[in-house]
């Protein structure tokens, strides 16, 4: 499936720029490990490595790292940039899920 394919979908999608090299970007994994628990398959969350994606990077502007983008129906409805707490992904989230 491709980028754009998985965005295109009606549930939303978190999608997690991030690099390799990136500290905070760590921080953000078990985060989104335990919003997925929560969540289940109400969300997609797909990680996308800026450096192995230049591309899907540069079409949403994503300046720093992490940037986390949900969107549904492949339209970006939010988007922040640094580490989000679980509480507040999961929030977010709850509004595009309903």
């Amino acid at each position: 499936m491709t980028f754009n394919e998985i965005i295109n979908s009606d549930k939303p999608v978190l999608v997690d720029f991030s690099a390799e090299w990136c500290g905070p970007c760590k921080m953000m994994a078990p985060i989104l490990k335990d919003v997925k628990k929560e969540l289940g398959d109400a969300v997609t969350i797909i990680k996308v490595d800026v450096d192995q994606s230049p591309q899907a990077a540069q079409a949403y502007q994503v300046q720093g790292v992490p940037t986390l983008i949900i969107f549904k129906n492949r339209k970006p409805l939010w988007r922040q940039s640094g580490v989000v707490s679980k509480a507040g992904l999961v929030d977010v989230l709850k509004k595009f899920t309903i």
